[in-house]
């Protein structure tokens, strides 16, 4: 049987371009274009993935949600949204979204979207601990499925911040995310990885805590950090005899994207910062300037 997909969107156009776009994909795509078509449809067909614009007329992207999983208890949901906002982003936090699009995406996006939306298990849910547009405190299941969607929106926090930033603090996360759930939480479910998103006026800085017994980095041959000058994949060769997923780069990369990592004396826990420049040095720099001239 294949995969039915709930597309509401109330922009025609728009709407039309991505339901085509996914048909063309092999799913089976519903369109509504607006709340309470969406919600008629999820009452009377079987839906395996919302997606669904944030605002609409009738009843709201989240509304949907909330009453899709009451009736389809392992919906998957992507949410989409104009506004990318801290705000918008903290709602798909609490409201366990599956993935996140901020428009304008690329068609490849919203395909992505969708792929990621049907890997990840809605069973093994991010509970929410604090959502503060300033502090973001999240529990998150040793689940590598939780990964893709978290660093997604992970991104969607800091929209100001040049994309190439923002990329780079992405990819670090991810893999120290990963790292977490595999090393520390050995991909149990049950097992919960506590991480921390602070925004501070000129720098963002990002907790991870696994609930593992810490590590020895002299002894993770898995990893790229301790490869030779002269074998810079030796630790390519280790993780396939260990059958471990390929990466291995999580230290190594994180190192060189960030301005500051330190780690807890178990090791178990991280804290990394990435300090961004907010004009406010530039400006202040620029008037003093200007009233030195007069």
């Amino acid at each position: 049987m294949g995969i039915t997909l709930l597309l509401a969107e109330d922009n025609p156009t728009v709407r039309k371009i991505y339901g085509d776009t996914l048909s063309a994909e092999g799913y089976t795509v519903i369109q509504a274009e607006d709340g309470d078509q969406a919600l008629d449809a999820l009452e009377h067909e079987p839906v395996d993935v919302l997606v669904t614009d944030l605002y609409m007329p009738g009843h709201t992207g989240l509304e949907l949600v909330e009453r899709g999983r009451k009736l389809h208890p392992e919906l998957r949901t992507v949410l989409m949204t104009g506004h990318g906002s801290p705000d918008a982003v903290i709602e798909a936090f609490r409201y366990q979204a599956c993935a996140f699009l901020s428009k304008p995406f690329s068609l490849e996006d919203l395909r992505g979207a969708v792929t990621t939306a049907l890997e990840h298990k809605p069973a093994c849910g991010i509970e929410v601990v604090s959502a503060k547009p300033d502090w973001i405190e999240l529990l998150v299941p040793c689940d590598l499925h939780a990964v893709a969607p978290l660093q997604k929106l992970i991104t969607e926090l800091d929209t100001k911040l040049p994309v190439e930033t923002r990329e780079a603090i992405g990819s670090a996360f991810r893999e120290m995310l990963g790292n977490a759930i595999e090393h520390g939480g050995k991909c149990d479910p049950a097992q919960r990885v506590v991480v921390k998103y602070v925004r501070l006026k000129r720098a963002i800085m990002y907790s991870i805590k696994d609930p593992g017994n810490g590590f020895d980095i002299a002894e993770m041959q898995h990893a790229a950090i301790t490869n030779p000058t002269d074998e810079p994949l030796r630790h390519m060769q280790v993780r396939a005899e260990k059958g471990i997923r390929p990466g291995g780069y999580g230290i190594l990369l994180a190192s060189q994207v960030i301005d500051e990592l330190i780690y807890n004396e178990r090791h178990n826990e991280l804290i990394f910062v990435k300090y961004v420049d907010t004009g406010a040095d530039s400006k202040e720099d620029s008037r003093q300037s200007d009233n030195g001239s007069h």
